[in-house]
């Protein structure tokens, strides 16, 4: 089986996040993708952290670069420019991150790549797009999630806003900058042209956070925050407390299966309260139906609710942290974990990465070389481009 990307060449002028996790998707589906990169110092991901041991090869770094080849060019001299040009004349897609403006004033913005090569998918990933009143401003992942709104939605609202523990911005923008190069691709079978996407973290925001932004926009009315309660409001989907000290996040927001968990957990008592008998009812009174299921939760420890809930078929999960969900059997099996080998680590050489996050039944995951040493590549690719 072959990776559905094979044969497709990418060069990729993005850094930190965003535009690398873009093309790490598009590297997972079989792409070739060439990570040019500024002299001395690189990607300023491979230094991320504040484990000095990992620098040049820091495991944010590791995480979006596996399999790529790392090329370092100088691109404001005039002879590495050319090299530069020469790549992009013979790639498929190329993807930048710069701020708005800076590719122009290299010489490598859409238009003069357009020139080089037609068939070009060219991306650019940036704060807040190519055009607007925020063209210009400074954006980083938490700095989106202010912006967006995204901040105001987590917690409890007696609380500050609350960033998202884990760069979601970055993540979900290289996410849709890859669906939109993917898009593309397929257009430029039917058509032979290339395109040109313009990504923007900001909308791409928005667009992630449909479920919170589409109820503003039909009703005028501002999403609430509900803390750990889910967004249906019932307070059959919050967290509670089991007998060991962890805690159980429970999903019931169906009446059917409010009555499934009335009857798993002996209180179909439940059934016939006048304050719980209805979704809208539970949501009225809240207090006292999360009273009732707190005490429930205390009788059992948490994995036992896990395996007796989900076996009724009733949405419920432990709370775990990221290493105890990794240590959960068959991750292999569904191609969630990749086992890389990494030279000069500190501690430990062999490692893992994420998968793409699904499994296709025609088409397989390629085996991925470890992340590039700093220009690893260079010679090798000039070596290619002077060939032709």
């Amino acid at each position: 089986m072959k990776p559905p990307l094979e044969g497709i060449r990418v060069a990729d002028f993005s850094h930190v996040m965003a535009g690398p996790y873009a093309t790490h998707l598009l590297r997972l589906l079989g792409a070739e993708v060439i990570k040019v990169e500024a002299p001395d110092r690189g990607d300023a991901m491979r230094y991320y952290g504040a484990d000095r041991r990992y620098d040049g090869m820091a495991p944010a770094f590791i995480a979006v670069n596996a399999g790529k080849k790392s090329m370092v060019l100088d691109l404001k001299k005039a002879e590495d420019l050319e090299v530069a040009r020469r790549l992009v004349a013979r790639s498929d897609v190329l993807v930048e991150n710069f701020r708005p403006g800076v590719m122009q004033r290299l010489g490598l913005d859409h238009e003069t790549a357009r020139q080089l090569n037609r068939r070009l998918v060219y991306c650019s990933v940036s704060g807040y797009g190519q055009s607007g009143p925020r063209r210009d401003w400074a954006a980083i992942d938490n700095i989106v999630q202010a912006t967006t709104g995204m901040m105001s939605l987590g917690g409890e609202p007696d609380t500050p806003p609350a960033r998202v523990g884990f760069p979601v911005v970055d993540t979900l923008t290289g996410q849709t900058a890859a669906l939109a190069i993917l898009s593309a691709l397929f257009r430029r079978e039917r058509s032979g042209e290339g395109d040109y996407i313009d990504v923007a973290m900001f909308d791409a925001s928005l667009a992630f956070m449909a479920s919170a932004v589409v109820p503003y926009l039909v009703t005028g009315r501002t999403p609430e925050r509900t803390g750990n309660t889910g967004f249906s409001g019932q307070p059959t989907s919050a967290l509670f407390l089991a007998r060991d000290g962890r805690h159980i996040s429970l999903g019931v927001v169906q009446q059917r299966q409010f009555e499934e968990l009335a009857r798993v957990l002996g209180r179909e008592d439940w059934l016939t309260d006048p304050r719980f008998t209805t979704p809208d009812l539970r949501r009225a009174n809240h207090a006292p139906m999360h009273a009732e299921l707190s005490k429930e939760f205390a009788r059992r420890d948490a994995l036992q609710w896990e395996a007796m809930l989900s076996a009724a078929g009733l949405p419920c999960g432990m709370v775990r942290d990221v290493g105890e969900a990794m240590e959960l059997p068959a991750l292999e099996e569904r191609d969630l974990c990749h086992v890389l080998e990494v030279p000069g680590l500190p501690d430990r050489t062999r490692v893992g990465i994420v998968g793409p996050g699904y499994l296709s039944a025609n088409s397989a995951t390629p085996e991925l070389e470890p992340p590039p040493r700093l220009g690893q590549h260079t010679e090798e690719i000039r070596a290619w481009l002077d060939r032709d």
